[in-house]
């Protein structure tokens, strides 16, 4: 039922007014308290460069900082690369044909999907959301009708219609740093991601197994996501990893914490685990001070 919950809220927030009312306090740099504290004007300690928190139910801003601040958005693209398959009602269960033309030259990253091989659309569009694959996000823009230009045009085309301005694609897989947006805007672009329930299934999917079709061999694949592997008691609706180094670590989320339903936008996270320790720390601080999300709430 949290699930259903966070979904309806979620639909509701993809059409919440884009001036959402901005947090009466923000982050001081420098500032040596501890990462959550008790106090209810507190806010965590965020280390991401840009960040923003907002109660899903209501459109409110629990939390941001350099909210409108653009930047690289490396993997989070695939959200919108399988909202544009999707709503192209391309067949899911039509084979294509992992080419030459999917192989990544710009980052020079690896993939387990053969040049030659086969795989199902529905395939790659899971493998492109659990394990952030760049040669099946490569795969899904490259089989589009009209191709990788038409691909491109037509995920442009979605961020217009959303009303997202500072946002820009120019490959389906995000390894291009050309692909940029912001915190505010995703926060937009995620929740409406989470009206696909696809995405929404595939996203938070911890593992999965495919198998390759020409040699039968069994190939295992892990969410980016730690939090989603295996985090605790986090109740996660939708999920994305991204990394390149121009972006740094970035993560999008949508979230039940304090039976709220919650959106987290963290980008250009420094360290290994940063953008996980953020996550945590936004968890604890929002549990810890309720009279935040009820006063989200009143406001709604």
């Amino acid at each position: 039922m949290k699930r259903l919950a966070l979904a309806a809220a979620l639909f509701a927030l993809a059409f919440a007014s884009a001036a959402a009312d901005k947090p009466a306090t923000r982050a001081k740099a420098g500032h040596a308290s501890p990462a959550v504290s008790d106090g209810p004007a507190s806010e965590p300690r965020i280390r991401s460069t840009a960040a923003l928190v907002l109660d899903a139910t209501t459109g409110q801003t629990l939390f941001a900082k350099n909210p409108d601040q653009v930047h690289p958005i490396a993997s989070i693209t695939k959200l919108m690369t399988a909202m544009v398959v999707l709503d192209a009602k391309l067949p899911l269960d039509e084979p294509i044909r992992i080419s030459t033309e999917d192989l990544d030259t710009l980052k020079g990253t690896k993939s387990r999907l053969p040049v030659g091989a086969h795989f199902r659309r529905d395939d790659l569009i899971r493998i492109a959301l659990v394990a952030s694959d760049n040669r099946a996000a490569a795969a899904l823009g490259r089989s589009y009708p009209g191709g990788l230009e038409a691909f491109v045009a037509a995920m442009n085309a979605k961020a217009k219609l959303l009303g997202l301005e500072a946002t820009h694609f120019v490959d389906s897989s995000g390894l291009a740093p050309g692909n940029v947006s912001s915190p505010a805007e995703l926060a937009r672009l995620v929740a409406e991601a989470s009206r696909y329930e696809i995405i929404r299934e595939y996203s938070t999917t911890p593992a999965l197994d495919v198998t390759l079709p020409e040699s039968g061999r069994k190939v295992s694949y892990v969410n980016t996501n730690a939090l989603v592997r295996g985090g605790g008691d986090w109740e996660i609706g939708l999920s994305k990893t991204g990394y390149i180094s121009e972006s740094g670590k970035c993560l999008v989320m949508q979230a039940i914490i304090a039976n709220t339903p919650i959106v987290i936008v963290l980008l250009d996270s420094w360290g290994r685990l940063t953008r996980i320790g953020d996550a945590n720390r936004i968890k604890r601080w929002l549990e810890k001070n309720p009279a935040r999300l009820a006063s989200a709430l009143r406001a709604g």
